[in-house]
């Protein structure tokens, strides 16, 4: 019955051509026999279905906003669990407390904003398109002339979007944050500031490095987990290399005892050997593995150990002018 009601068209004058003709106003027709108000419903229905798009697409965003908090909480909340685990397995802390809460936080932050920026795109995009269709507006012919001025935006602003999205990737996937030392090609020091757009590090002379994160390749973390200090000793190609180990174990020692470095050794000291010889120098290698905040304090030690133990013993460094580069 509604089916015929329906389809039946109401005269040019009440709702338009008869090709025209929407169901509403064909139903309020034959319902009042009154082209007026016919025409007031048909007039009326189309802002009062803008309306409800918008009521709907801002329900469907609080939620989204919701669900995105609720994922947001459980992921870094996850990372944390795992950064724990990783504590607890391998005996030391990766992160201080302070630089934990606030890669934690900064991760969230990020995770955040991203994932809330991707769903209102799409939640609000859907329900533009939705009411220009409402409105009549020509969808085709508007549809080629946003994606001219969008080709023409995306051309201009590539850059930029490869950086944001690149410190999107690098935040959420915690590859460093603010406090890390890091290798990321030309600049190589400590990560000051990590936004959406760029990474700020200051190196070892203290220049301030400002990376956009669309051109960082890879990136060398020196600050996660744990690290190896390797200290090769440059000795005489003559010297009793029995004397010499006996020598440098006894600096490894020594090392383990003193009470600064004592707590950031993940393992004792060990003598690996000769690493590299010519025909009038040796090079023998001593490794340790340690905290990687440490690692450089602990490498210092470590050569002060060295010396004192050789100069001890009566043995002489050899210099290394000449030696060919080791790895």
């Amino acid at each position: 019955m509604i089916g015929v009601v329906l389809a039946a068209a109401a005269p040019d004058g009440a709702c338009g051509a008869a090709a025209e003709q929407s169901s509403l106003c064909r139903l309020v027709y034959d319902a009042t026999g009154s082209e007026g108000v016919a025409r007031a419903v048909d007039l009326l229905s189309r802002p009062l279905r803008v309306v409800a798009i918008l009521f709907v697409a801002w329900v469907v965003s609080r939620v989204a906003r919701i669900l995105i908090r609720r994922f947001v909480r459980r992921a870094t909340a996850e990372g944390s669990g795992r950064l724990a685990a990783f504590s607890q397995r391998t005996g030391l802390r990766a992160l201080t407390e302070d630089h934990a809460r606030e890669r934690r936080e900064q991760r969230a932050a990020t995770m955040n904003t991203v994932l809330r920026s991707v769903a209102a795109l799409l939640v609000w995009g859907t329900a533009a398109v939705m009411c220009l269709d409402v409105l009549g507006v020509n969808l085709a012919t508007l549809g080629v002339s946003v994606g001219i001025i969008g080709a023409a935006l995306a051309f201009g602003s590539q850059a930029l979007v490869r950086d944001l999205v690149t410190g999107a990737f690098m935040v959420v996937e915690d590859q460093y944050g603010v406090g890390d030392v890091v290798d990321l090609g030309e600049a190589i020091g400590t990560v000051e500031n990590v936004t959406l757009r760029l990474t700020r590090v200051r190196d070892i002379d203290g220049v301030v490095w400002h990376v956009p994160n669309g051109e960082i390749r890879r990136v060398g973390n020196k600050s996660q987990g744990w690290a190896v200090v390797n200290v090769d000793v440059p000795l005489a190609g003559d010297v009793d290399l029995d004397a010499a180990d006996a020598c440098l174990q006894a600096a490894a020692t020594a090392l383990m005892a003193d009470d600064a470095t004592r707590a950031d050794l993940l393992a004792p000291p060990e003598v690996l050997g000769v690493e590299s010889m010519t025909a009038e120098r040796v090079v023998v290698r001593v490794s340790v593995r340690t905290t990687s905040a440490q690692q450089w304090k602990v490498a210092r030690a470590l050569r002060g150990q060295v010396k004192a133990a050789l100069e001890a013993a009566g043995i002489a460094m050899g210099s290394s002018i000449g030696l060919p580069p080791t790895k």
